[in-house]
């Protein structure tokens, strides 16, 4: 497909920071940058597993998002800032916690950009930023968000970052919003909530699929999208990232088929899924402070609904083209029957190239 002549001057970075680059997406954009010949400086933070890191050629710095005072250090010598890192979590004992690193911690990096004459911002954003729409229906990146009532705190926090991140276009910096949907592929090492849901399949804990459906992606295509944004991506615009749209059911037999395991056999009921969030949820809340196995509004937020996404914007301006899922779904089923073990099982041997700070 033909990119738009409308599109932005393109912007190539030299040497850009990469935040949440130990991460899932973050650490796919990272290969990906080091593949386009750009040198990367990893903002990590003291503590990090950085099993994805492992072999490759960047420069390490730790950092903070929440310390003002890192961040400037990190920044020093860069052109380009991927901002990934994020809390991503449907529960946690302290969401404040969420909302200081989703928000604040932005807010901390897009300043400390701006005062180090930064040319361009890639801000990672989420589908959770924007609305939804009835039925099987797509929403696109103009679908106000109206999930207001559903939103649980990742939502809620996402939503308001972004806002947060687009404003400092109006201050002179040069901010795009990447958005992805539901990644699926290799290098899941937490793992994510996606990579759980892959897991339970495989691990037979999952006998029935969600009503309803969703927007799987390659997270290799999403870490393309990334790079697609900082090319050519207009300041101030958002760029739905995703792959193909598809039912639960599907995606749960297409995973069971790959893992060589029993197909789950009915579908899940939505209202009864939400009265068990909400106990497990309590439980959690009150009494073990552990994560629970189901939450109340991120069953609201998913199940039953169509989380349906129209790629045409990034499609057209950018020139933004998804792989196959049953790409991504071989990956991922892949990486959790071997692949994470073995990087698990790696020592940490990236050398630290400049001093750490923060």
């Amino acid at each position: 497909m033909a990119v738009s002549k409308s599109k932005a001057k393109e912007h190539r970075p030299k040497v850009a920071m990469v935040t949440g680059a130990s991460g899932f997406i973050g650490s796919h954009v990272v290969r990906l940058l080091l593949d386009e010949g750009v040198k990367v400086r990893a903002l990590v933070r003291k503590g990090d597993p950085l099993n994805n890191l492992y072999g490759l050629d960047v420069e390490r710095v730790e950092g903070d998002l929440l310390d003002v005072e890192s961040l400037k250090a990190c920044l020093e010598g860069c052109d380009t800032v991927f901002h990934l890192a994020a809390i991503y979590a449907y529960w946690l004992p302290d969401p404040s916690v969420m909302y200081r690193v989703n928000i604040m911690g932005t807010r901390n990096l897009l300043e400390a950009s701006l005062d180090a004459g930064i040319k361009k911002v890639v801000y990672t954003s989420s589908i959770a930023a924007i609305g939804t729409v009835e039925g099987q229906e797509m929403a696109n990146e103009d679908t106000i968000f109206n999930n207001w009532l559903l939103a649980d705190h990742y939502v809620m926090s996402k939503y308001m970052a972004e806002l947060e991140a687009l404003s400092f276009n109006t201050k002179g910096l040069d901010v795009v919003a990447a958005l992805p949907t539901f990644p699926f592929g290799s290098l899941d090492i937490a793992p994510t909530p996606t990579g759980v849901l892959i897991q339970r399949y495989m691990d037979g804990h999952n006998p029935v699929w969600l009503p309803g459906g969703f927007n799987g992606a390659n997270v290799k295509d999403v870490a393309r999208g990334h790079w697609l944004a900082c090319l050519r991506g207009r300041p101030g615009e958002r760029y739905i990232f995703g792959g193909h749209n598809l039912t639960y059911k599907d995606f749960g037999m297409m995973v069971c088929d790959m893992a060589g395991v029993k197909r789950p056999t009915k579908e899940a009921s939505t209202k009864m899924l939400t009265v068990i969030g909400r106990m497990c949820e309590w439980v959690a809340d009150n009494i073990t402070h552990k994560e629970p196995l189901v939450v109340d509004k991120a069953i609201q937020y998913t199940s039953g609904r169509y989380l349906w996404f129209d790629l045409s914007k990034a499609k057209n301006e950018l020139g933004y083209e998804p792989t196959p899922i049953e790409e991504a779904l071989k990956e991922s089923v892949a990486w959790f029957s071997e692949g994470r073990d073995d990087s698990l099982s790696k020592e940490d041997t990236v050398v630290m190239k400049s001093a750490a700070v923060g």
